[in-house]
């Protein structure tokens, strides 16, 4: 079995009296990009900060089969990280906040590193003047410097283009089929979908469940959209037969396999609605984890 990239085992962290993390347990293989997924407060981003020991916890971390604590934590040479906002200093350029990061002998790694993010037009220009996007392209920079085994980025779409998000997303692939591992905290769900292949997902600082990407779509709802010459009849004979229908204009019906679409057709058909399009929908990665937060919630 290959030794996980990253193994966290039961941490756990309390700011006061008030506990954010309950005994969070979950590993992640080499070369996979992994998801941290969960509400805004739901404890993301201190999960990352403890892993990269820029908070104390207690419970067990591991990198690369290295212990690592809040005192003790060498191995972290090991791993490039953006957490919140990049710590730039805006009196210098992009490209001198990159040879500061950079560790010796790793001075080639900022060139191509400015390249595959297509920072060239800026790069030597003083940070103070860049927009959002830019200083977010730098602080991505950094964490991609200095060739880490592990990549730690919380929300790296923040403030990007769609250009540049997709820039983003070939590097962080190109990364991954070379060996490095990621994990990846982002509120834009349907970027994630397209990235992570694994999932963590959280909720008020305890793990929902641990999954891959394949498996929580898979269990996904299917709906079918039908376009008619009257939907309000189109509803009425739908829930009359038991149909569960999407609230909205549209005829939108949850069904749980492609089978049931002729049924559908033939319901209506047969009380004289006509069809005049069909069309397929699966729920996606935010339909999902608002499915699970909300059972959790009711448990």
């Amino acid at each position: 079995m290959t030794e996980a990239m990253l193994e966290v085992k039961n941490l756990n962290k309390s700011f006061g009296r008030k506990q954010v993390l309950h005994k969070i347990s979950f590993s992640c293989a080499p070369g996979r990009i992994v998801g941290l997924v969960g509400a805004n407060g739901a404890g993301k981003t201190t999960i990352m900060k403890a892993v990269l020991s820029l908070t104390s916890s207690t419970g067990d971390i591991t990198i690369d089969g290295q212990k690592s604590t809040f005192d003790q934590h060498q191995v972290l040479d090991e791993v490039g990280a953006l957490i919140e906002y990049p710590g730039l200093y805006p009196y210098m350029s992009g490209r001198d906040n990159l040879k500061l990061f950079a560790l010796s002998g790793k001075q080639q790694d900022i060139q191509s590193v400015i390249d595959a993010l297509h920072m060239g037009d800026y790069i030597d220009t003083k940070a103070r003047s860049y927009s959002l996007g830019m200083k977010q392209k730098l602080g991505i920079a950094m964490a991609f410097l200095n060739d880490p085994k592990l990549v730690i980025l919380d929300e790296p779409m923040n403030g990007l283009d769609p250009q540049a998000t997709k820039e983003l997303r070939d590097l962080i692939v190109a990364k991954r089929d070379a060996g490095v591992t990621f994990l990846i905290s982002s509120h834009i769900l349907s970027e994630l979908q397209k990235l992570a292949e694994d999932l963590i997902i959280i909720d008020h600082g305890k793990i929902v469940q641990e999954t891959t990407m394949d498996a929580l779509l898979e269990a996904n709802n299917h709906f079918v959209v039908v376009s008619t010459t009257d939907d309000d009849k189109a509803k009425q004979v739908l829930t009359d037969a038991g149909y569960k229908l999407v609230e909205g204009d549209e005829v939108k019906i949850q069904t749980k396999t492609d089978d049931a679409v002729a049924d559908v057709l033939k319901t209506l058909t047969d009380q004289q609605v006509t069809v005049t399009d069909v069309k397929h929908e699966d729920e996606d990665l935010e339909g999902s984890v608002l499915k699970l937060l909300e059972s959790d919630d009711q448990k």
